[in-house]
């Protein structure tokens, strides 16, 4: 595993070629967009998902803003296939957590033991349940999330705006599990 690193507002991110687990590169920096480069925690995530559902239902005023989604999990390309396959935006598999330690993103026991996380992986949990099938089409898809996911349950996200010179813009840190821009918040980043 890399070196962990905290980046910040002003650091400039080397260029990179990611794979999506959908087989396409995306590159990070982009030169044509600015790129929102988002850590998730685990395939299944109930909260990812509804923070994945509240970015997709947003898809074309983000894209319209000028922004690329790419949202990375601590999973395997095979477990986030049966989750994400769906999505519009570049999805990357990380389960190694070789970019969570470049960009100094951690794990911890405050991400669902901090109580602003507890009502959130429930709602999520909920949500998924009802919200699957109807992305999917298949009632079978509508599987509760891993209880041993690729990299633990106890990962915090992290979001990093990345201009097309690799300037990073903005970034936030998590706190706890459900401790990430909303889709406002990362709109009012290039104002």
């Amino acid at each position: 595993m890399t070196q962990s690193t905290t980046i910040s507002p002003g650091s400039v991110v080397a260029a990179r070629e990611l794979n999506t687990v959908s087989g396409t590169a995306v590159l990070v920096p982009d030169p044509q967009h600015v790129i929102h480069l988002q850590f998730r925690r685990f395939a299944g995530c109930p909260i990812c998902n509804m923070h994945l559902q509240s970015v997709l239902r947003r898809h074309d005023e983000i894209e319209a803003a000028g922004i690329r989604e790419v949202v990375v999990f601590h999973s395997t390309d095979e477990e986030l296939r049966r989750h994400v396959s769906d999505l519009p935006f570049a999805v990357v598999g990380d389960p190694e957590k070789r970019l969570y330690a470049e960009f100094g993103v951690e794990s911890s026991p405050r991400a669902v033991l901090n109580p602003r996380a507890v009502a959130p992986v429930f709602r999520g949990m909920v949500a998924q349940r009802r919200l699957l099938p109807t992305i999917t089409g298949d009632r079978a898809d509508a599987r509760p999330p891993n209880l041993h996911p690729t990299g633990g349950r106890l990962g915090l996200p992290a979001d990093f705006l990345i201009g097309s010179d690799g300037l990073v813009i903005a970034c936030k840190y998590g706190t706890h599990a459900d401790d990430q821009w909303s889709v406002d918040e990362l709109l009012a980043q290039l104002r």
